[in-house]
């Protein structure tokens, strides 16, 4: 059974007594085995399946362990345990009660803006420039997941100096909350706090226990609900040193007060590491040791025989450092799918991945912007949104910032306007609108923000005369608008033409098929490549724009091959949106950030540009982050690997003509000797070389 090949310290955290139990896993140590050991114990002493959630950091996670299960038990009891992310988990119990329309980040930033677009932030005469529209949604998204205070109180303890704008953007969240209600649209952060909500308000929990993997990464929004549920018991899985998400409200009190919390708190540590050598795992401890100790733990190795120690290797310059490790990949033995190379800083990956294509040396990239959110697939699976939901204003607006002279704010009128013209549904006014229906005309004043809506004049059709425009969009209204231009009715006219082919389409890969071969598809790809071609002098590079043509073709080509297992729309739409996070593309060598490495392991790994400054980030501690933290992440960097460990940094940058100390935590390590300088990067810490 899953309990039998358990060591010892696993078996005695899966067996332990409903209640609060707190186990400490760190690296390598066998926490999925002790996981589903417990969910195996659970069962085999009478709770049944659908009593248990299991919550877990990844989707992925989720389904591994009940793939396990299922070597134990028979899969229909299985597959009655509710597991998944906390997010994935409330957006199915959210269903059960009303329909909400998951959207990402991207999508609401353009909702964002659209609305923050229209305020008037002149009339307020203060030094302080006002936050752009991205920065304050990323802000208000950081308060959702790390406190439970008003916005505005929280607001200002962090920035007082706004205070005179705390209005404006009080106002701009009211709206933005408002809108996001009235079309059903929900955040990430959404699902929870609305399923929190539901809970409070007596929703039926049925859960007799909840297991929380990487408890360490959890937030106060996610412990929120947890408190809310109040299950009868709770087995909490984690470590403090591998707290890497700070930056995403990541709340290292949880587990620090666990105990505190639960005062009949059990805490069990599990200290056998079965990844890492001897040697990798005697340097991580040594940096981590450097941290304050939350909970006593020393880890034992349990790997023997003959092992390479870490290798520090110093280069002169810093792309010398890339071609050189690039090099030293392409004479590896190990094969590519088991070697990484880890980076604090996206900017570090350019490097390597170009010198290893230089030597044909296949590699992934995992961390930067994910394949879901590049431009050119975020704009299909838009259109095929609004398809699915005509509500789903946003991505009409951000499908029509697109066409030439249209932004946010005059994407979200149009919208208002094929609303109209469909007698409240979006696409019936693009494919069969109402005629001689003029459009909306309202005017908004609101005195405390002195703003203002224009009223929406009607526009003269035969302004577009001329434009070889076919019979069919000449004679539709939306031509009346007065926000349309000779710029973008082109771009309107392609829209409704493909918005009615795909009227007539249920299959997803149909449906995929002809949004890519379209010519307004056709538009937009080529938009996307002219932009990511743009010279500093204003001109195209013709070669990087094939380039770019190239790799859109590649990136909406595997899109297509994914829909082919999906028979409908929405079902291939709703896939997209829940697992975009997950999905990945490519092989070779894994290029990863040290975020992305979290929970992988390497037979050979490669962490690179550990300069003072790069790694620790000097700018994100500065700014919202901690020593600490950086500290962690070097420790789960080096933990990824299983054989073979390289740490290397450049001295110089000939590109911008800088020079680079070594980072402070290779002195930590025992890999750099220099006493002096090792005090001066320990003064810059702001703290006591010991």
């Amino acid at each position: 059974m899953a309990l039998t090949n358990l060591n010892s310290e696993q078996l005695s955290a899966a067996t332990a007594p409903l209640g609060y139990n707190l186990i400490i896993a760190s690296a390598g140590t066998g926490k999925t085995a002790t996981i589903v050991g417990r969910i195996a114990h659970l069962l085999q002493n009478g709770v049944l399946p659908q009593e248990i959630l299991l919550l877990t950091f990844t989707n992925k996670a989720a389904a591994e362990m009940i793939q396990r299960l299922g070597r134990y038990f028979d899969s229909q009891k299985i597959a009655k345990i509710e597991a998944g992310t906390f997010h994935a988990v409330c957006y199915r119990w959210l269903q059960k009660y009303c329909k909400v329309v998951l959207k990402q980040p991207s999508e609401l930033k353009t909702l964002f803006r659209s609305i923050y677009e229209k305020r008037n932030f002149t009339r307020f005469k203060t030094p302080i420039q006002p936050f752009s529209s991205s920065f304050l949604f990323d802000i208000y998204s950081l308060y959702q997941n790390s406190s439970l205070d008003r916005f505005d109180h929280w607001f200002l303890d962090r920035y007082k100096e706004h205070e005179l704008l705390i209005d404006i953007y009080m106002d701009i969240i009211d709206e933005y909350e408002s809108t996001k209600d009235e079309f059903g649209f929900v955040a990430f952060n959404d699902l929870l706090i609305k399923m929190k909500e539901l809970v409070l308000q007596g929703a039926s929990v049925p859960f007799v226990e909840i297991l929380v993997d990487e408890y360490q990464d959890t937030n106060t929004l996610q412990e929120s609900l947890l408190d809310a549920i109040a299950p009868k018991s709770l087995f909490c899985v984690g470590d403090f040193d591998q707290s890497i998400y700070a930056f995403n409200g990541a709340n290292i009190d949880n587990i620090r007060n666990f105990t505190t919390r639960y005062p009949n708190a059990r805490v069990y540590t599990l200290k056998k590491n079965y990844r890492s050598t001897r040697h990798i795992l005697s340097l991580a401890n040594k940096v981590i040791g450097f941290n304050e100790r939350i909970y006593k733990k020393e880890l034992e190795v349990v790997r023997n025989g003959e092992a390479k120690p870490p290798k520090l290797l110093i280069f002169n310059e810093l792309f010398e450092q890339y071609q050189a490790i690039a090099k030293m990949i392409g004479q590896s033995s190990t094969c590519y799918e088991e070697i990484a190379v880890i980076f604090r800083n996206n900017a570090s990956a350019d490097g390597v991945e170009a010198s290893l294509r230089e030597l044909g040396i296949s590699c992934k990239r995992k961390g930067g912007v994910s394949f879901f959110e590049t431009k050119e697939v975020k704009a299909v699976l838009d259109l095929l949104s609004l398809v699915c939901n005509p509500k789903d204003m946003m991505s009409f607006i951000h499908l029509f910032e697109y066409a030439r002279g249209i932004g946010a704010a005059s994407a979200k009128e149009l919208f208002e306007t094929f609303v109209h013209f469909g007698k409240g549904d979006c696409m019936q006014g693009v494919v069969a609108p109402l005629q001689n229906s003029l459009p909306p005309k309202k005017r908004i004043k609101c005195v405390q923000l002195a703003l203002f809506e224009d009223e929406v004049a009607i526009g003269s059709v035969t302004r577009f005369a001329g434009m070889g425009l076919g019979q069919e969009i000449v004679a539709h209204p939306i031509l009346k608008h007065p926000k349309l231009s000779t710029e973008s009715v082109h771009f309107v006219e392609q829209f409704i033409h493909l918005a009615k082919r795909l009227k007539m389409i249920k299959k997803a890969k149909t449906a995929v098929d002809t949004v890519i071969h379209s010519k307004l598809f056709e538009y937009i790809f080529d938009e996307i490549a002219k932009k990511r071609a743009l010279l500093k002098t204003g001109q195209i590079d013709e070669e990087k724009k094939a380039k770019a043509l190239e790799r859109i073709k590649r990136k909406v080509v595997l899109l297509l091959d994914l829909s082919k297992h999906y028979d409908r729309v929405d079902k291939f739409v709703n896939a997209m949106v829940l697992g975009s996070k997950e999905l990945s593309e490519g092989e070779g060598v894994n290029l990863l950030t040290v975020h992305a490495s979290k929970g992988l392991e390497f037979k050979q790994v490669f962490l690179i540009d550990l300069m003072d400054g790069r790694f620790p980030n000097r700018r994100l501690i500065e700014k919202t982050g901690s020593l600490e933290e950086e500290r962690r992440l070097f420790y789960v960097a080096v933990t990824r690997a299983k054989d073979e460990l390289y740490l290397s940094f450049a001295k110089y940058d000939r590109i911008k003509e800088m020079s680079f100390k070594p980072s402070q935590f290779l002195y930590e390590a025992g890999l750099l000797e220099g006493e002096e300088t090792y005090k001066e990067l320990i003064a810059r810490s702001g703290q006591q070389a010991s």
